[in-house]
């Protein structure tokens, strides 16, 4: 993901200055405004490749002398139950609706919205940054050394 992450590393880079450009040239907020969020998406996607690149290390299709076998086997994890995305989701919508009612809700949008992105993010990493081994039901399973009678 180190390729993708460089590539919306420039297509941030390059919604800043035109946002910059256009903001000083044109004194008029509402282009300003999208270009602003272009550029905050697109770091929002470049700031998760990186994280992946940093946790996952190289892909094959990042390595120049990989095999297309080299890509064989399971895809990726993809978690069964999460609160992240509805979190998100309720962010988004708050922040939509404070660009309509206000700057207080606009604001408890986004900070809704970046602990549901974080959440995503982080998900299910220890505190050395792997994924960790273990899933989410396992706090649920009795401990091995304990038996159940009937």
């Amino acid at each position: 993901m180190k390729t993708e992450a460089r590539l919306f590393i420039g297509v941030a880079g390059f919604f800043l200055v035109t946002a910059v450009g256009y903001g000083w040239r044109s004194k008029e907020p509402a282009g300003t405004a999208v270009l602003v969020i272009a550029f905050l998406m697109a770091a929002l996607v470049a700031f998760f490749l990186h994280t992946q690149y940093r946790r996952r290390g190289l892909r094959a299709q990042d390595r120049p002398d990989a095999e297309v076998v080299d890509t064989a086997g399971p895809l990726d994890f993809f978690p069964p139950r999460s609160p992240w995305p509805i979190t998100t989701a309720l962010g988004s919508v708050l922040a939509a609706l404070g660009v309509v009612y206000g700057l207080w809700l606009f604001l408890l949008g986004i900070g809704v919205l970046g602990q549901g992105v974080l959440g995503m993010v982080f998900q299910y990493a220890d505190g050395d940054g792997q994924r960790s081994n273990s899933s989410p039901d396992d706090s649920r399973s009795p401990s091995s050394g304990t038996t159940r009678s009937p």
